[in-house]
């Protein structure tokens, strides 16, 4: 795999563990219902001070659902709603819980909801309805709802994004270092040295992508057809390369006869190398070209 892959690959990992991380259900990062239970017991308590009373006990709270809590009193209670909603959003905020919900006040004696609002991380699909109107001394239930857990995530996890990016910008960093560093080394092969994205022949350095030869920084432009043959004769140096196997895999492969183009293109390279005197393009009589690599 290629250092180009091998970071694009570990970016998209990481990219795809942060992704899952901040969109994951809170309830599975950790103790999700203890935490909404303290916090409602806080909202509780705020409530109860709130009527003077630092004595009557806020009854146990209740899991109703995965999602669902309820909040319940040992006396009577009366509050401004303005009030519950600064409450649970403080709470809710100081322990880091999703910021979609629904809160319904209910009556105990015939559980009909006596106030409710709907609270999002959207404020045009946030609904707060009757504030200022006290509810009056009664026995009331407090249900918290949590709604799109999956669509959310902890503000805390914010924290993470930099840390994501700083990883992935090392990936990119050190990928790019290790290109560099494999194109100075290079390597040889059957005598041609190969570096990056050019071949090294002689005093040249080979371009096949590019179609060109360049030496000396001066760039020599190859035809497509010079271009392929040189690309045969670099990967096979100082070896006899048939007429038939250099005119079938650049003509005839592509449904072209040919008769003399052959000799026409290789007298052509011959002219573009000839400024080094260590390269020769040789013919050998009745089989075929070499490139002769003086090294």
């Amino acid at each position: 795999m290629s250092g180009r892959k091998i970071y694009s690959f570990g970016a998209l990992a990481v990219l795809g563990f942060f992704t899952w991380f901040l969109t994951e259900p809170i309830e599975q990062k950790g103790d999700f219902p203890e935490i909404v239970k303290i916090s409602l017991r806080d909202v509780g308590n705020q409530l109860l001070l709130s009527n003077h009373d630092s004595t009557s006990l806020i009854l146990p709270v209740v899991e109703l659902g995965d999602t669902k809590f309820e909040l319940s009193f040992q006396h009577q209670l009366t509050f401004e709603p303005g009030m519950l909603v600064s409450i649970v959003n403080s709470a809710f905020q100081k322990s880091g819980l999703p910021e979609n919900y629904i809160v319904e006040v209910i009556q105990c004696t015939d559980h009909e909801v006596a106030y409710s609002y709907r609270k999002t991380t959207n404020q045009q699909t946030t609904i707060i309805p009757c504030v200022g109107r006290f509810l009056p001394l009664n026995c009331y239930t407090i249900e918290v709802n949590f709604t799109d857990m999956n669509s959310g995530f902890n503000k805390q996890s914010l924290l993470y994004i930099p840390g994501a990016f700083l990883i992935i910008l090392l990936g990119f960093q050190l990928g790019r270092r290790k290109r560099v560093a494999k194109m100075g080394e290079g390597s040889v092969i059957n005598g041609a040295k190969k570096s990056g994205e050019f071949a090294v022949i002689g005093s040249f350095q080979f371009y096949p992508e590019q179609n060109k030869l360049v030496k000396s920084a001066v760039e020599i432009g190859l035809s497509r057809k010079e271009c392929e043959l040189l690309a045969i004769f670099v990967t096979n140096p100082n070896q006899i390369i048939k007429r038939d196997e250099l005119t079938k895999r650049v003509w005839e492969d592509k449904g072209v006869i040919v008769g003399r183009s052959l000799d026409t293109y290789i007298s052509k390279l011959r002219k573009k190398l000839q400024s080094d005197d260590a390269i020769k393009l040789t013919n050998v009589h009745g089989v075929g070209y070499k490139l002769e690599l003086n090294t």
